[in-house]
């Protein structure tokens, strides 16, 4: 079993912050790294090239993008492509987060037009979906999610390169309420049962910190977490990546310890 770990940065760090978050990652992946565990990074476009080369040519972590338009070139002010983020040295490009539906106007569909384009061109896709908090509520929230997954990856062939990150939003930002696993699994076990032949892993996102991650790794169907502001600060982030090789060791030696002889 292989945790998928990662952090977007959102609208935060200059190339210079960036630059020292990330050269301390390199000296940690020199150090022995994770085993078991796929890092991956998430930082603005303007420092997306500067983190690569400072990660250096054989680091273990994905560099990854905030967005991408579903076009290649175009009259699109403000927007960037994913040739564009690729040619930066993304490999992964974040898709669908709330804040971008709530703010920017993204849809179910403009969410499975990204996810193609990103595909089309070789990188991975992380589709962000969850549920606001009157849908929770209204005990909807399975199918509210399995909607938006289904949507976004409509079209989209078995053994594409895409994960999913399950953020429920009431769950996200400095005001998010921390979920009760019972709640996160209601969700998890559904997107598994339905959607783990086709995504290469799913992620938890939402109110994660150093105190709840190991429990959050032992969710059933979660196989990664996708972090925010507790990751943003370097020692928090490699804390996390040292929790989850914990785990992940764990993990592989209960595994082999039921393999029959």
């Amino acid at each position: 079993m292989v945790l998928w770990i990662g952090t977007s940065w959102k609208m935060t760090k200059t190339q210079t912050e960036a630059i020292a978050f990330a050269s301390r990652l390199r000296i940690g992946a020199a150090a022995g790294g994770w085993p078991r565990v796929q890092p991956f990074v998430v930082p603005p476009a303007t420092a997306i090239s500067v983190v690569r080369d400072a990660l250096g040519p054989d680091s273990p972590f994905v560099v990854g993008a905030q967005n991408a338009h579903w076009e290649d070139v175009g009259a699109w002010t403000g927007e960037v492509s994913v040739p564009q983020v690729a040619d930066a040295g993304a490999t992964l490009v974040e898709i669908g987060h709330s804040e971008r539906r709530e703010h920017f106007g993204e849809t179910d569909r403009t969410v499975n037009w990204k996810v193609r384009a990103v595909l089309r061109h070789g990188l991975t896709a992380l589709v962000c979906v969850g549920e606001p908090a009157e849908v929770r509520a209204a005990g909807g929230a399975r199918e509210h999610v399995l909607s938006q997954v289904a949507a976004a990856l409509d079209g989209v062939p078995g053994g594409s390169r895409v994960l999913l990150a399950y953020e429920p939003v009431w769950a996200i930002g400095e005001k998010g309420r921390e979920p009760a696993i019972d709640e996160i699994a209601e969700v998890t076990q559904a997107l598994d049962a339905e959607y783990g032949g086709v995504m290469t892993a799913l992620l938890y996102g939402g109110s994660v910190s150093t105190a709840n991650a190991r429990d959050l790794l032992h969710t059933p169907g979660v196989t990664g977490l996708f972090v925010g502001r507790s990751a943003w600060d370097v020692n928090g982030y490699l804390h996390l990546l040292r929790i989850a090789a914990d785990v992940a060791q764990e993990a592989g030696e209960v595994a082999a310890a039921t393999v029959p002889r």
